[in-house]
């Protein structure tokens, strides 16, 4: 599928509609990505956890297990980038005064998975409530994605250790 609509111009990348932030919140695993530089020590294990505040902003957990083995964590914040909306566009810093865009242009009706994007295309994430995903619906994602304008020759599967119970907790509000 091409990137470009008639007359070379790159088509806008698209969001979903609505997102229901309360529903979005809790942990979630990363099940591939688009290789970045922020998560080049990420070797695997690698989730976000999203908690709604009191302030309606976003406290954002990114984790991950690097090569020897430890766990490395970045805390950072979300809101929505415009209050005009949509809900679904976001912006995240880890590092104040800078933000990213953060645009959830994929979600399964039951939040059971979520595909996040940008709108230049150069980071991806392909998110789910489990650590593993089934081929199929993987497969199927991965064709929505590319409808979207996105090269995934890159693309890497994330690993996952098996499941851990103290790590199926839940963590508390930063505003609690």
């Amino acid at each position: 599928m091409g990137l470009f609509a008639s007359g070379g111009v790159e088509r806008p990348l698209q969001v979903v509609p609505a997102v229901d932030l309360a529903r979005y919140a809790g942990k979630w695993y990363e099940i591939a990505r688009l290789p970045n530089r922020f998560q080049r020590k990420c070797a695997s294990d690698t989730s976000a956890t999203y908690t709604v505040r009191g302030d309606g902003k976003i406290a954002v957990v990114n984790e991950c297990r690097t090569a020897d083995g430890r766990i490395t964590s970045a805390n950072g914040t979300a809101q929505v980038a415009s209050k005009a909306g949509p809900s679904s566009k976001l912006k995240v810093t880890f590092f104040w005064p800078f933000y990213g865009d953060y645009w959830i242009i994929g979600l399964d009706p039951n939040y059971r998975w979520a595909v996040v994007g940008e709108p230049d295309r150069k980071y991806l994430w392909i998110l789910g409530r489990d650590r593993r995903m089934d081929d199929g619906l993987f497969n199927s994602i991965v064709e929505r994605i590319k409808a979207q304008g996105y090269d995934l020759s890159a693309l890497i599967k994330t690993q996952h250790a098996a499941s851990r119970p103290s790590e199926e907790r839940t963590r508390p509000s930063l505003s609690e």
